[in-house]
């Protein structure tokens, strides 16, 4: 029962995909049997995928990412930091739908100023105290011109979606590696080159008047190199203190499409140089590590003939084109359906009421053998085929035995009012078909109820009598007589053969009294 059932629904597939195919749904990211988008060294694969020889269709080429940034730039570190701003532009590639490279510039300036004096000897080891410092107080503050180089790797979450097609928004992470140039400078000198006097200063009072008397005594000119350790190259507003340093990165972002050409997106980037030094103040111990924090907004456009490339791969499910298959199938071979049918009768065992009748036996549209008359015996069985209500109940063999009228009971038929059927051939034919027994069959029964009645058997030998003609005529003539009595048990002496010139392919039978 279960086969039945699967065969049955691999048969309402087949109806589905042909009602469906006049209304197919195409993908709308990208079309896997699309080989215009596929690059030349990767057409074997596509064409392994459209001959069935593969499951995997090619990579298509893809769109090149160019974005533009600008946004919040700021050092956290030991000294209080100012907003500062940054810009970048940058070029990313898709590896696959979910993992690509991007490679960005960062341009940025940042100031930072302490509110609180700190006071060191001026024989302390601090650079401060040792170079900047008056009376032993100092107030780190500085100015930083920075250059960043990234190569990041993005990996995107929000593209494999299992109920919408294409992903409208892309929230991604990220991680890679920089290279950091960083120009530091600090306003330490007044402008006769001394050390600012910070004993003017109350810093008791509320850290927004603090920070308005430091404006007012400081020039803002950033005239001196700040502290730094480490790797240095000799460019910058002050030879010998551009740092040079490696960074981490990490970062998320998310993006919003607007077209299949432009995005729009805010990201947040740290960039971990492990250095005390971006600020110029590396505190107490030089135990806090600086980082840059990059709060950007992005424009982001597709590069790329449309033609030749879909969208980058980010922006593509890669599961839309598995589920439009499954809803349309275009690629898919689909055996056609073998419904069962065991006996043979034209009509599936799922809706065959009489699954096994005859070879042969004619049936109705549910698989039951046919009884024209309703006697209770299948047309197969049937010997008179045609029984009147009247004349029923009938026998094992569907024939039936009519009542005499109750006038005539005592009265014997005129042999000359009997009304016998023509009985024809197709073709060549001598057989008697089960159309020609039917007919016989009733012929029987009207001359078992007439026993003194011969019949005139007449078969027509063509035209002039040919020879074949007549051969062929005779041959259909013994087949009804020998039908009629071998098969009714009619006795041969009843039976007179003629054959006459004429073109018929029928067999006449006549009362010959």
């Amino acid at each position: 029962m279960a086969s039945k059932k699967y065969l049955l629904l691999a048969g309402a597939v087949g109806l589905l995909s042909a009602s469906t195919s006049f209304a197919q749904v195409q993908p709308t990211g990208y079309d896997a049997l699309d080989s215009t988008k596929v690059s030349s060294k990767r057409m074997v694969q596509q064409n392994n995928f459209t001959n069935h020889q593969s499951n995997f269709p090619a990579k298509p080429r893809d769109m090149w990412e160019l974005g533009l940034s600008g946004g919040l730039h700021l050092i956290d570190g030991t000294v209080n930091p100012r907003p500062g701003f940054g810009g970048g532009i940058s070029l990313r590639k898709a590896l696959g739908h979910t993992f690509s490279l991007r490679a960005e510039y960062i341009g940025s300036i940042d100031k930072g100023q302490n509110y609180k004096a700190i006071y060191d000897n001026p024989g302390a080891a601090s650079p401060w105290a040792k170079t900047y410092a008056k009376n032993g107080f100092y107030v780190p503050n500085y100015k930083s011109q920075n250059h960043q180089l990234s190569l990041d790797m993005i990996a995107s979450l929000s593209n494999i979606l299992f109920y919408r097609a294409e992903p409208k928004i892309n929230w991604y992470v990220l991680a890679g590696y920089s290279i950091v140039v960083a120009d530091v400078d600090v306003d330490a000198l007044d402008a006769n080159g001394n050390g600012y006097d910070y004993s003017s200063i109350n810093f008791g009072q509320k850290r927004h008047d603090i920070v308005k008397d430091l404006k007012s005594l400081q020039d803002g000119k950033y005239e001196q190199n700040a502290p730094s350790q480490g790797n240095r190259i000799a460019i910058g507003r002050h030879n010998d203190n551009q740092l040079l340093r490696h960074a981490l990165d990490v970062g998320t972002g998310i993006a919003f499409k607007i077209s299949k050409r432009f995005n729009l997106g805010v990201e947040e980037k740290l960039t971990l140089p492990f250095d005390a030094y971006l600020d110029g103040y590396p505190g107490p111990g030089g135990a806090t590590k600086d980082f840059y924090s990059y709060t950007s907004l992005r424009l982001n456009f597709n590069l790329g003939n449309s033609s030749k490339r879909v969208q980058p791969l980010w922006w593509i499910n890669p599961l839309e084109y598995a589920y439009s298959e499954l809803s349309n199938p275009r690629h898919m071979k689909i055996p056609a359906p073998v419904l069962p049918d065991a006996d043979g009768d034209g009509v599936t065992d799922q809706f065959d009421r009489e699954p096994n009748t005859p070879a042969g036996a004619p049936v109705d549209s549910h698989g039951v053998a046919k009884d024209t008359d309703g006697d209770g015996v299948p047309d197969y069985k049937d010997k008179q085929l045609i029984t009147p209500t009247y004349c029923q109940p009938v026998d094992a063999d569907g024939v039936g035995k009519c009542p005499d009228p109750e006038c005539c009971k005592h009265i014997a038929p005129a042999c000359s009012s009997l009304v016998l059927p023509s009985v024809s051939f197709k073709g060549s034919s001598t057989k008697v078909g089960s159309e020609q027994e039917a007919i016989l069959a009733s012929v029987a029964s009207s001359l078992k109820a007439n026993p003194s009645c011969n019949v005139l058997v007449t078969g027509h030998a063509g035209a002039k009598g040919k020879k074949g003609g007549v051969d062929l005529s005779s041959r259909r003539v013994d087949s009804v007589i020998d039908y009629l009595a071998d098969k009714q048990g009619i006795d041969r002496g009843r039976f007179i053969k003629q054959n006459t010139p004429g073109e018929s392919g029928t067999v006449d039978l006549a009362p010959a009294n």
